[in-house]
């Protein structure tokens, strides 16, 4: 029943009528603003897309009781419909509405959404003890229970086949259990792919170079009304769109693209605590059970700061 709420809230709050919850009344705060300006001629594109919600909402539920996900390329599905998503809204509520921003926000979501899997591996295989407390009616059918109260693998069933590991050797040995070593590298190595293709696009971009690679989503439902390389953005010479005389800025496509990652460089940050843990993964051996995979990282707020002030991560 709880999916079944959010996506009831989000279909009001979109119509401007949210439900009494404090969520869905600053969204709906956001989604007014935004549907001002773009009535206005300061951003037309500006606005956040109800589908991109439901989305999101749809692939948690999927994976609610911890099913194991078929394929890698799955688990990134998985991954771009929830933290790429997320990144998407994000940039949305700026407003920016660009394809490369996007498209650099999706290798950086994959990557995330791929490194929470990894992270939650631990937790979810050796689970604590149920809380009587909590209301677990939504989570399925009695397998799916079963699931989550004796713990579960959420490694890719392929790559799983691939490294000869067994999910009951997890269950068992835990980090001794053969082949998970060889199956936590070949997912991170997946990870650190996305995070290493949108360091080089932010390079590129900066360097007035072409990113490499088509956008694999443009097109795609909330992707499909760009605006890019016309090289006209949404502001004015004299910073005033309802003045009279006001003129729009032509830029080229470079200077357009570089202002647009420059202006969705903070929405890009959690590429930063995502490359540090894969660091650390690595410096691991690749060992998921590591206790200090699951400490805080003291280095973050500093590397945060250094990836933010150098544009890099």
């Amino acid at each position: 029943m709880r999916y079944q709420f959010w996506r009831s809230t989000i279909t009001s709050t979109f119509a401007l009528d949210p439900v009494a919850q404090p969520v869905a009344v600053l969204l709906s705060s956001v989604l007014s603003s935004l549907r001002q300006n773009r009535k206005s001629v300061i951003n037309p594109s500006a606005g956040l897309n109800k589908s991109w919600f439901l989305r999101l909402i749809t692939a948690r539920e999927k994976y609610s009781s911890n099913a194991p996900y078929p394929t890698l390329t799955s688990l990134e599905s998985y991954a771009e419909n929830t933290y790429s998503t997320l990144l998407y809204l994000t940039l949305s509520a700026l407003p920016l509405h660009s394809v490369i921003a996007d498209h650099i926000a999706s290798h950086i979501g994959k990557a995330a959404g791929i490194v929470a899997v990894l992270r939650g591996i631990p937790l979810l295989a050796f689970p604590s003890p149920p809380n009587h407390h909590s209301n677990t009616a939504g989570l399925g059918g009695t397998l799916d229970k079963q699931r989550v109260q004796q713990g579960a693998v959420t490694l890719p069933l392929d790559i799983m086949a691939e490294t000869a590991l067994r999910e009951e050797d997890v269950l068992r040995y835990g980090a001794e259990a053969p082949g998970l070593k060889d199956a936590v590298f070949k997912v991170a190595t997946r990870a650190s792919d996305h995070l290493i293709t949108a360091r080089q696009m932010v390079k590129n971009v900066h360097g007035g170079e072409d990113v490499g690679h088509a956008f694999e989503h443009e097109g795609e439902d909330g992707h499909e009304d760009y605006h890019e390389g016309n090289g006209v953005r949404d502001d004015y010479d004299d910073g005033n769109a309802l003045g009279h005389g006001a003129r729009p800025k032509v830029l080229s496509k470079v200077e357009q693209q570089r202002g647009e990652v420059e202006k969705a460089f903070g929405v890009f940050m959690p590429a930063v605590p995502t490359a540090l843990w894969l660091q650390r993964l690595e410096r691991g051996d690749f060992d998921i059970f590591k206790e200090d995979l699951r400490r805080r990282d003291w280095r973050l707020p500093w590397k945060a700061w250094v990836a933010y002030q150098k544009r890099k991560f």
